[in-house]
């Protein structure tokens, strides 16, 4: 589907530029041939990619933010959109399979010090090694400071005790970056963050989730039992752990909005493409205003859904804080993609219901969006208290 590129009067531009659309043929490239040809396979199965990220990693689509003082790619939030559009576009579970790793070691970057990313961030680099964030709880999902998981420190170590839920990539995992209260008292401010390896004594990965869509993307069940690490791998100080995760999902929320507009883009194809091969009453139903208004709906929104992941991501990229603008694309880009989606197994009817064609698992893909890292609801609040308790 063409895209919004021109210049524009006044100076603005929403050219990609050369080395971007490299990046966007690139992860295309990757995603028609390697993606899609597994993605009714491994969503049947919910089949843990390991081949695919092993590719992803070896083309260079995987840990793409990590600088280049550790060996990364160093690219920005704008060069992620490019991909991640793309990979979602070929299938959002094995896309968030692969993308989930920004989020895993995302804190080691924003908060790390220098003998921290010297150990933790080069091996990323060097193997598709796996990271997975670890803040969600069995009964601590948006209210973070209803985390029940402490950290105790006792001499030069922490002892980590509790459960952790809907934990992605968690059972294929290297380490985790844990969320852990190191003072209930003050709740969220009490919070704090670790880098726990995956082979730790008392990690343990109790279950994987069988999911409604993005099934190929692991989703488990971690609990951390009497979990001994050293204090060098606190990430800042005790009780930064909330602004820590907060700095993270503030540059990830543009890429999960971008892979709602992946998902989204691919129900739009299928469901165009068939309007104008299906024939009822003498002609296709393209031809139907009932119809051809849903496409021009469809299009439209995916098209609104980018700019605004767009302009979170060019602010990003050019230092400004963008807390409120990703949260705008995260909530309109994964209600969009709910709608869209809804609608292409509408335009395909009794056909888009059936499990040969693919509209039904982007659909069941795409409710996703509407609950991780943020619900579309506290997407919304965000959006509230950022209009109207404005920081100075």
């Amino acid at each position: 589907m063409a895209t919004i590129e021109q210049d524009v009067a006044g100076g603005v531009s929403f050219a990609l530029t050369d080395e971007q659309k490299t990046l966007r043929e690139l992860a295309h490239e990757f995603a028609e041939k390697e993606i899609r040809p597994k993605e009714r396979e491994y969503d049947e199965h919910s089949t843990h990619p390991a081949d695919v990220i092993a590719k992803a990693h070896d083309v260079g689509l995987m840990n793409i933010h990590i600088p280049e003082s550790y060996g990364g790619l160093e690219l920005g939030a704008m060069d992620g959109m490019v991909i991640g559009e793309e990979l979602c576009w070929g299938c959002s579970g094995i896309g968030t399979a692969i993308a989930a790793n920004g989020l895993g070691h995302g804190p080691v970057i924003v908060a790390g010090t220098e003998e921290q990313k010297r150990e933790w961030l080069p091996p990323l680099v060097e193997g598709p090694l796996l990271t997975s964030f670890a803040l969600t709880e069995p009964n601590a999902g948006s209210d973070v400071s209803g985390i029940q998981t402490t950290a105790v420190r006792k001499g030069d170590e922490y002892v980590i005790n509790g459960s952790k839920m809907f934990i992605t990539n968690a059972g294929h995992a290297a380490w985790f970056t844990l969320f852990a209260s190191t003072d209930r008292s003050k709740g969220h401010r009490g919070l704090s963050a670790f880098i726990v390896p995956a082979d730790a004594d008392g990690v343990v990965v109790e279950k994987h989730l069988d999911k409604m869509g993005q099934r190929s993307t692991d989703t488990s069940a971690v609990a951390f039992q009497d979990v001994r690490v050293p204090v060098a791998n606190r990430l800042g100080e005790e009780g930064e752990g909330f602004k820590i995760a907060m700095r993270t999902l503030d540059f990830t929320r543009p890429g999960t909005a971008i892979g709602a507009v992946g998902v989204a883009r691919a129900a739009f194809e299928y469901a165009a493409e068939y309007s104008k091969e299906r024939v009822q009453f003498g002609m296709p139903i393209a031809m139907n205003q009932g119809v051809n208004f849903l496409i021009a709906d469809m299009a439209t929104k995916i098209e609104a859904a980018r700019l605004l992941s767009w302009q979170a991501g060019w602010m990003i990229d050019n230092g400004m804080r963008a807390t409120l603008q990703s949260s705008y694309a995260k909530r309109f880009a994964a209600d969009m993609c709910m709608e869209v989606t809804t609608d292409a197994v509408q335009v395909l009817g009794g056909y888009g219901y059936m499990k040969e064609y693919p509209v039904e698992k982007l659909m069941r893909d795409a409710k996703l969006f509407q609950i991780y890292e943020g619900t579309s609801q506290i997407q919304r609040l965000v959006i509230a208290r950022e209009l109207l308790m404005p920081r100075d």
